[in-house]
């Protein structure tokens, strides 16, 4: 490789969430190559969506390679923390369960917990799977502390965490790190594209004042627009509405009641079931985020604005944001000298909070093939490749919330009980539904803890459980799982609140950023 190979200039169209995290972590790790220009370009005309409010534990991973300070992250985001997602009217009406961050219980005689307790279920055990998580625990009790891995004996070594902050404050605040760490941004609204007639790659981008930015590589976190991989490139997507049919969300923040503040509140975010979709509630420091993610097929627009200004907490406060989109993702992410990041590259509803995720493992993806300027063809398709599977094994997780569940009370529920599910998802129902297995395939995102909280919590019955199980008698094994939700429960108990932990960190917002 010569100079004159290496990639000079990075051109990232559009900021948000997803540009300013690439340009946080581009200028952070490549800042140094020699000669590397890092643009961002922008058009404060142009709204973001920017929802985006929940995240996973992996997001603290990505903080830690920005080399963040995770209090003043806290204070300058409004963040709260979040150990799981509470579920609730999903399997039957008046039923809740978590998706914990963690594990459950503790593993015995080289098998999984979750088999041990399903012995227990057999013999008379009635005790619940969420009573042997003490992510799950802690979080209904409001309370958090940071895991305790000195402690590995212990349950708090045994989770982990989240955030749910406010996505325009998190954009604008790797903004002002991206900046200081050399990146340039661009204030203009692209309004065509030259390609090289040899290679096809894009040469330059043109603004509306007739200015040309010219690149060697070029980000599209152009949200839905998608204004590169898919306007440019030509590049078409992949339509998963036959088994996400939710195509429409609208998103509304409110005020906390009676003065309540969001240190108090539980660290979960919440998804509430409703008759054509499903509410969010994610609670920040200083207001709380909702929105309804429903089916158009099932319901029109004002009826489901009505079902979320009917469900909120407290003051409204802002205009509803009404969000049209489409599940699935473009056929490829990554095409000539383009790469799509978040929006651009597809969208798989919220329902587990993985938007921001896929933008990180993007990033990553990047920074691990970073290429030359001819763009090797085999980086390309590996990237291509390992992006599709990211959407695939998600959607497949995403799938089983609607698929199990018993509720028949409106079209919507009924088409989703009914529906045809991927292999993939096939394959994990029959295995659990004959065995009690659960298998992570291929490194997927989500874990088996993952998988079996939602089979669990939408009532999939499991078909039995590892034959070793029986070598604890029935008498020790009550005695070990009900030691087992002792020792959690007492643990839980004896966290902090998550209110007083923010204080003890000095990672409560500052009082006049509380609007």
């Amino acid at each position: 490789m010569t100079q004159d190979d290496m990639i000079q200039r990075i051109v990232i169209v559009g900021g948000g969430t997803a540009g300013w995290m690439a340009a946080a972590a581009f200028s952070r790790v490549l800042g140094a190559m020699p000669g590397l220009l890092i643009t961002l370009i922008e058009s404060d005309a142009i709204g973001t969506v920017g929802v985006g409010e929940a995240t996973i534990p992996d997001i603290c991973l990505f903080n830690n390679l920005l080399g963040i300070n995770e209090n003043l992250f806290m204070r300058e985001t409004g963040a709260t923390y979040k150990l799981g997602i509470e579920f609730v009217d999903w399997y039957k009406k008046g039923h809740s369960y978590v998706h914990p961050f963690g594990n459950y219980g503790i593993d015995m005689l080289g098998i999984e917990f979750h088999h041990m307790w399903l012995r227990g279920l057999s013999i008379g055990d009635n005790s619940n799977i969420d009573e042997y998580s003490i992510a799950t625990m802690a979080g209904k009790m409001e309370r958090f502390m940071r895991p305790d891995v000195n402690q590995p004996n212990s349950p708090l070594s045994k989770f982990s965490y989240a955030f749910q902050f406010d996505a325009g404050r998190y954009a604008q605040f790797l903004r002002r790190r991206s900046q200081a760490q050399g990146v340039e941004r661009i204030e203009g609204k692209i309004v065509d594209t030259l390609l090289d007639s040899q290679n096809g790659h894009v040469r330059h981008v043109q603004l509306e004042d007739g200015s040309k930015i010219e690149g060697d590589l070029f980000i599209d976190c152009s949200g839905f627009r998608a204004l590169l991989i898919g306007g440019a490139m030509g590049v078409g997507f992949e339509d998963w509405t036959k088994w996400l049919p939710c195509d429409r969300a609208v998103a509304m923040p409110c005020a906390y009641p009676n003065g309540q503040s969001g240190a108090d509140s539980e660290p979960l975010t919440r998804s509430i079931a409703q008759p054509a979709g499903w509410q969010w509630r994610i609670p920040l420091q200083h207001r709380i985020g909702n929105g309804h993610v429903y089916s158009s097929a099932h319901m029109n627009a004002q009826e489901a604005e009505k079902i979320l200004r009917d469900n909120l907490d407290g003051e409204v406060l802002g205009e509803a944001n009404h969000i049209r989109f489409t599940a699935g993702h473009r056929k490829k992410a990554w095409v000539k000298n383009v790469i799509s990041l978040g929006l651009s590259g597809g969208f798989l509803e919220p329902l587990e909070s993985t938007a921001i995720h896929l933008v990180q493992t993007g990033i990553s993806r990047i920074l691990t093939l970073f290429p030359t300027r001819k763009c090797n063809v085999k980086e390309i398709e590996r990237f291509n490749q390992q992006s599709i599977e990211d959407y695939v094994t998600i959607r497949d997780f995403l799938i089983l919330h609607y698929k199990a569940t018993s509720r028949d009370d409106s079209e919507f529920w009924d088409y989703c009980r009914n529906l045809e599910p991927p292999s993939g998802l096939a394959d994990k129902l029959a295995m659990f539904e004959s065995s009690g297995r659960v298998f992570r395939e291929n490194n997927e995102l989500f874990t088996e803890t993952s998988w079996l909280s939602v089979m669990v919590g939408q009532g999939v019955k499991a078909g039995g459980y590892h034959p070793a199980a029986h070598l604890i008698s029935e008498v020790e094994t009550k005695e070990r799982l009900r030691h087992i939700r002792g020792v959690i429960k007492q643990t839980a108990n004896a966290m902090p609140a998550q209110a007083d932990f923010l204080r003890q960190q000095g990672a409560i917002m500052p009082q006049e950023e509380m609007k």
